[in-house]
């Protein structure tokens, strides 16, 4: 009954001249994804993906499929929204990050990482893992319309974070385990620049370009700090942060900039443009990692693993407005229609 009267609801907002506000969609570490209904904040749906430990997930322009990475599968789950089909395609061990770019899946694997679950109570799991394997981890590359992986690019060891330049010559990512962002070129894959983080901080995770492309922002997770890079990835700046900074992105209009500090049980707003310090948020959420924005970009959307729930935080006010139960260690959380955030850029 509850779900026909927030589907009833709906019918009427839209009947009312309300535009949709749309879905968001999250994967949990012990399940599958949960739907949450943007028009009434209320989970509305469980999707059983056949897969265990989905992390990354990332939707399509047009909202046909969404696409998780499974990191004990070592394969993704291409789901059709429609009818709830499911294909999988191996891509590598330990797939964590996605983005889906140009019609084809980004996915970053870590063949060093152990990839454990994190034992009960635990903040951390793989932050705890030995970094002294340096194997060579992999970006896969996935064709949506053929279901099958294309090709790889070879980055440092234990990928993580990928974004793209604004023209969409580059691909950008970031390596744990060597301390390194590596730029490489769209097309061929070919390594363009490796930056080192080490002089400014350890652990890169999170990675975002400013919506002018004028900049890219980086969290160094065992630094408690993120860095600026310009359009050349030459070092602009560093950035005090909470403790163990992760998800990071601009707002869309890019005059702010957020990140979520997990151990701290914060999220941190930044001017856009010169990266000083506006306010923070106290969340009280545990492992908050990942975030995005509402496509109506009134509404910020943190998840947190450790504490089962979606913050519902006002981004006019930065007040919380509600706190949705998702069951399972919520990991990673989009929109559809697109949204900008962590895991995400707006269409």
């Amino acid at each position: 009954m509850n779900w026909l009267r927030i589907f009833l609801l709906s019918l009427l907002l839209v009947g009312c001249g309300q535009a949709d506000r749309g879905k968001a969609y999250v994967t949990s570490q012990k399940g599958g994804v949960s739907v949450i209904d943007l028009n009434s904040m209320e989970l509305v749906e469980e999707i059983n993906i056949g897969a265990e430990f989905p992390r990354g997930i990332g939707v399509t322009d047009d909202g046909k499929y969404l696409v998780t990475a499974n990191k004990a599968n070592a394969n993704l789950s291409i789901i059709n929204l429609q009818t709830k089909e499911i294909k999988n395609v191996d891509v590598g061990i330990n797939p964590e990050f996605i983005r889906i770019y140009k019609g084809q899946v980004f996915v970053s694997t870590e063949p060093s990482s152990k990839g454990k679950p994190p034992a009960k109570g635990e903040m951390h799991h793989e932050e705890e893992d030995d970094d002294e394997d340096k194997t060579p981890a992999k970006v896969a590359i996935v064709d949506l319309i053929k279901g099958e992986k294309i090709r790889e690019v070879t980055a440092g060891p234990e990928t993580e974070g990928i974004e793209f330049s604004k023209d969409g010559k580059q691909i950008i990512v970031t390596n744990e385990a060597d301390n390194s962002i590596t730029v490489h070129d769209f097309e061929t894959g070919d390594l363009l620049k490796t930056f080192l983080t080490a002089p400014y901080g350890l652990r890169p995770r999170g990675i975002k370009a400013s919506p002018d492309g004028n900049f890219y922002v980086s969290t160094l997770e065992f630094s408690d700090n993120f860095i600026v890079l310009d359009k050349e990835f030459n070092h602009v700046k560093t950035v005090k942060t909470g403790k163990s900074p992760y998800g990071i992105s601009f707002n869309s209009n890019g005059d702010k900039l957020y990140v979520a500090s997990g151990r701290s049980r914060t999220l941190e707003v930044f001017d856009g443009k010169d990266f000083t310090k506006i306010t923070e948020l106290k969340t009280d959420g545990k492992r908050c990692w990942h975030f995005t924005f509402t496509p109506d970009n009134k509404d910020l959307m943190l998840a947190c693993g450790r504490s089962d729930e979606v913050i519902l935080i006002d981004t006019e006010t930065l007040n919380i407005k509600k706190r949705i139960p998702v069951v399972g260690i919520p990991w990673g959380i989009v929109t559809y229609p697109k949204a900008i955030g962590s895991l995400d850029q707006a269409k």
